[in-house]
């Protein structure tokens, strides 16, 4: 069993982090979600540092099975597909 939770900003995820007690794992969502996260903040006018690294914000922490790597792919994966 594995905790997880998830990095976003402004609910655009965009790292997950997972722990199973023995390891902690650390998946970043990539180039195209960063992409998208830069192109949001450009268009609300979100320019300032500060304010760009306010939005950024964990999602609560939950629970599955699999070891930190296992939860932390899956997790990784089924956003991927949602944000297709």
């Amino acid at each position: 069993m594995a905790t997880y939770r998830i990095l976003s900003w402004k609910h655009i995820p965009g790292v997950i982090e997972a722990d199973d007690g023995t390891d902690e794992v650390k998946l970043s969502m990539g180039e195209r979600f960063e992409q998208l996260v830069d192109a949001v903040a450009m268009e609300q006018g979100v320019l300032n540092s500060d304010e760009f690294l306010s939005f950024w914000e964990y999602g609560e922490e939950m629970e599955r099975p699999g070891t930190a790597q296992e939860v932390a792919e899956a997790v990784k994966k089924e956003l991927e597909e949602k944000f297709a």
